[in-house]
């Protein structure tokens, strides 16, 4: 497939002039006067330079990578269909649609945009963050940042012992079960060529404890109610978790609420100000 220059400007340029600041979660202004989103606006949301985009809408500059059409699709907040047009406008062959597929939907990306003052985050069904609020991070640091496997909180679990520290202690056991019986579901579901089922074998060669809860076939271990987190500054919250779920991609948007007037709550509220400095200090640390 040949990249079509001006099919493609003119694509960006509708999807662009179509969207405004309140759909992408940004500030309007007083004085704006721009119809739709500002070149630069766009360029941030895709995360690339200004100048790369701007070429792109003036039909110019080098061919974009299947990864920048991808993040192109995903800041202009694009249906599967426009991504798919978007990916064959630039002479790529789109990606594959269902649960293996990483796009979020724009319904699950506009109520997320909305949520500023709440922890949430968008997973797939492996557990593989695909966004997450500014409270989220705050409460369980960026967990966007992982690759290959480890994108996977399940296979995370049984392998990097962070991960457990985020957890109270005596919600080990239950959370223990809780993800090799949600790995057995999917890799059953998907088959033996799924990527549940490489996390499944890669956690079989790593875990003995994976490897021993594996052989129990347990199915149907369900989150509990109420989920403690232990936050590095704010201490033990508990939370209520409440699940919007896409059918068509198989991802999950998980919102976390207190009780009103519990110490959670309280400690919900200070989290704007721990979490930003916690997750300076893990990206510090990260880039060391």
């Amino acid at each position: 497939m040949q990249i079509d220059r001006a099919g493609l400007a003119a694509f960006l340029r509708r999807r662009r002039e179509a969207l405004q600041p309140e759909d992408v979660g940004l500030p309007r202004g007083r004085r704006r006067r721009t119809s739709g989103l500002r070149r630069e606006e766009v360029a941030v949301l895709c995360h690339m330079s200004s100048d790369y985009y701007a070429r792109l809408e003036r039909e110019r500059g080098p061919q974009p990578s299947e990864q920048m059409i991808g993040s192109m699709a995903q800041g202009l907040h694009l249906t599967l269909d426009e991504r798919d047009h978007l990916f064959r406008l630039a002479g790529h062959t789109p990606p594959e649609r269902g649960a293996a597929g990483d796009h979020v939907s724009p319904g699950l990306l506009r109520i997320l945009d909305r949520l500023d003052d709440t922890p949430a985050e968008i997973v797939t069904e492996l557990g593989e963050t695909l966004r997450q609020s500014p409270l989220g991070a705050a409460l369980t640091g960026d967990t966007t940042r992982y690759t290959g496997a480890a994108r996977s909180i399940g296979y995370r679990w049984f392998t990097d012992p962070a991960t457990r520290s985020r957890h109270v202690a005596e919600d080990h056991g239950m959370l223990s079960r809780m993800f090799v019986s949600g790995l057995r579901e999917v890799t059953t579901l998907r088959g033996p060529d799924s990527r549940a089922a490489e996390y499944a074998a890669l956690l079989l060669e790593e875990s003995e404890e994976f490897r021993c809860l594996w052989e129990r076939h347990e199915i149907g271990v369900r989150p509990q109610h109420v989920k403690r987190f232990i936050h590095p500054e704010a201490g033990v919250l508990e939370l209520h978790c409440q699940t919007l779920l896409d059918p068509e991609q198989a991802h999950r948007l998980l919102v976390y609420t207190a009780v009103p007037g519990s110490t959670s709550h309280e400690r919900l509220r200070l989290l704007p100000v721990v979490g930003s400095r916690t997750t300076r200090l893990e990206s510090d640390l990260n880039s060391g």
